[in-house]
């Protein structure tokens, strides 16, 4: 494949990476910055080179505009921050090209997601908690995955209501709220646990990254996928 690339931080430098040891060529970088790269650098205005799908782990002030740009390239979206906004212009793209969303790039974090949803009904009388760990530099918080397993939650129990601080509270849960946790310190990839607390027992269900390059393996195996689609929205659900 020929992959463009919009912004190189780090985690597109694993996609890079990982890319070349597949045998994949990145045909250049799309970038506001006029910093030197490895790779040939574009601007959102300029032509861009010939690519069968581009990849974006960027920030939403990058994304937006590459997905609102005319261009017939497949693209593969996993810039977090600003999620509704980012979904609508893709939907809109969606009816020239195939995109392909999600908060989470690690399939294991998909399959994470339909155990909750299988879960949630199974367990009513059960109250919730969701826990989520990233490295100090992590600038978001809650993470978009944590938010993409509270939408798993709140599929299943309509009336459930996010929680994100309860310093202030002086009453106790109530039966519908979830609570939200975040923890950021050192340099840990990435961990998130759903808590179901019952009486007299707890489940928990965890996934941890051992590595970043779960998400850019993940996104490379989606590209290749993507590439053969029609133009439509496409999710780990239904590609």
């Amino acid at each position: 494949m020929k992959i463009l690339l919009v912004g190189y931080g780090a985690m597109n430098e694993r996609v890079a990476r990982l890319a070349e040891e597949r045998g994949d060529h990145i045909a250049g970088i799309i970038t506001k910055s006029d910093k030197i790269y490895p790779y040939p650098s574009f601007k959102i205005e300029e032509q861009w080179p010939e690519a069968d799908v581009i990849i974006d782990f960027s920030h939403p002030e990058l994304s937006l505009p590459v997905i609102r740009k005319q261009h017939d390239i497949p693209l593969v979206m996993a810039t977090t921050g600003r999620k509704e906004e980012i979904i609508e212009a893709l939907e809109g793209a969606a009816e020239t090209k195939p995109v392909f969303f999600s908060a989470n790039m690690s399939y294991g974090v998909h399959i994470l997601t339909e155990i909750i949803k299988y879960s949630v009904p199974l367990l009513q009388n059960f109250d919730i908690e969701l826990t989520e760990k990233h490295h100090r530099k992590k600038v978001d918080a809650p993470s978009g995955t944590l938010v993409k397993l509270y939408d798993a939650i709140k599929e299943k129990r309509e009336a459930a209501y996010p929680v994100y601080d309860r310093t202030q509270t002086e009453q106790a849960r109530s039966d519908e709220e979830i609570g939200i946790n975040v923890v950021r310190g050192g340099t840990i990839v990435g961990e998130h646990e759903v808590l179901f607390a019952g009486h007299d027992e707890t489940i928990q269900i965890i996934h941890r990254a051992q590595s970043k390059d779960i998400f850019a393996s993940g996104s490379l195996d989606v590209a290749e996928q993507l590439v053969s689609k029609k133009q439509g929205y496409y999710t780990f659900d239904n590609l």
